[in-house]
């Protein structure tokens, strides 16, 4: 998933123009957009969009973000929303391993009461939404088959902190969002899934929006959030390897395929190792999605 745009669960004709956004994924939002009054409709609605959706032919992944644990709402969620069989749910304000299993338990029973396969619905993680989830970055490793991706968010977090901002001037992230960040990627590698970066919230500086995509990607990230359909095109161009990276990445391939005993190869005066050799088949396998 190189694109994962938010959308608001009670906005209907938002969520059918999302469907042709060019978006990887859509995240059918029943936390942040939706005021508490209106939190038992959005449900109705998300499960009503997404088991329509989920037969269009050609469709992107469909995520639902439901309520955190510590609300007392995410039960009601996973009831309503589990039995339309989204492709994945996103846990807000993980902390940690112990709420995937936690989230892993719940849907297997709501899969079961829904004659559901067991394990058909995957669970994306936001690691970074509370402090204590910070020092919990790096209890993913095995959680649960389900975790296919972490992600991190620095609003909450802000809010958690007491922090006046989260951006300095020039709307770069500041030391402690910076930490989330790395903890985010760090935990993401360590469990073997996917990093997602956190979303640009200025949606019309696409000079800001190319920068931070960049950069996640520069870092190891893979994929990265939206919060508005113009983002889309942007994100889904930078985390697509370009001719020139592929080309490249196959002749590391190549190389070492005609050298299948060293460690090291040598291409137009350069030294490649191991390492170089993993990161060419990331970038074929990337481009083959």
């Amino acid at each position: 998933m190189r694109s994962l745009l938010f959308v608001p669960a009670d906005a209907a004709k938002k969520l059918d123009k999302a469907m042709t956004s060019g978006a990887d994924a859509l995240i059918v939002d029943l936390e942040d957009s939706i005021p508490a009054p209106g939190k038992a409709d959005a449900r109705l609605s998300a499960a009503a969009f997404i088991r329509d959706a989920v037969t269009a032919t050609h469709r992107p992944r469909l995520l639902v973000r439901i309520n955190g644990f510590a609300t007392g709402l995410a039960d009601a969620d996973l009831d309503t929303v589990v039995p339309a069989r989204p492709d994945a749910i996103m846990l807000p304000k993980a902390e940690g391993g112990a709420d995937v299993v936690r989230a892993d338990a719940k849907l297997s029973a709501r899969e079961a009461m829904a004659a559901l396969p067991d394990g058909c619905i995957r669970i994306v993680a936001i690691a970074t939404e509370t402090a204590t989830a910070l020092f919990l970055a790096g209890t993913y490793c095995g959680a649960s088959e389900r975790l296919a991706a972490l992600t991190w968010g620095a609003e909450d977090l802000s809010a958690e902190l007491g922090a006046e901002a989260n951006r300095d001037g020039d709307g770069r992230f500041l030391d402690p969002y910076r930490l989330a960040r790395a903890l985010c990627l760090a935990g993401a590698a360590a469990a073997r899934v996917q990093a997602i970066d956190t979303v640009t919230v200025d949606f019309r500086n696409a000079a800001a929006l190319r920068r931070e995509t960049e950069e996640a990607r520069r870092d190891g990230f893979t994929g990265k959030m939206a919060i508005h359909p113009a983002q889309v095109p942007i994100i889904n161009e930078v985390f697509t390897p370009s001719a020139a990276a592929v080309a490249q990445a196959r002749a590391v391939v190549a190389a070492f395929e005609a050298n299948p005993g060293k460690g090291t190869v040598g291409i137009d005066g350069v030294m490649y190792d191991r390492p170089h050799l993993e990161r060419a088949r990331q970038v074929l396998a990337r481009a083959q999605a």
